[in-house]
């Protein structure tokens, strides 16, 4: 099962039943934006409980084309890694 915005958006409205759905949609809204803002300006995330989200930056690196074989220089980038919480990685192990 993929956990899509809209199944967030009905969950939250189906747990605390005092919102609206507008209002659990705007929740959804904000939270999701908080991580992004935070995620862009280069910020970890920590979820107690869940897990930790990291910016880091890769170098240049030496790459190839697979299709014709060419080296090529891949570009400077960064990429957001994810560590689960030791707590997540139990109940997943069982």
């Amino acid at each position: 099962m993929t956990l899509t915005k809209a199944n967030l958006v009905q969950e939250v409205y189906q747990q605390h039943p005092g919102l609206t759905k507008a209002q659990a949609t705007d929740s959804v809204e904000t939270f999701i934006t908080l991580v992004k803002e935070s995620l862009i300006t280069g910020e970890d995330l920590l979820l107690s409980g869940f897990g930790k989200f990291n910016v880091k930056d890769k170098r240049p690196r030496r790459g190839r084309n697979p299709q014709t074989g060419d080296e090529l220089i891949l570009d400077a980038r960064r990429v957001i890694t994810f560590k689960p919480s030791g707590i997540l990685r139990n109940k997943i192990n069982g």
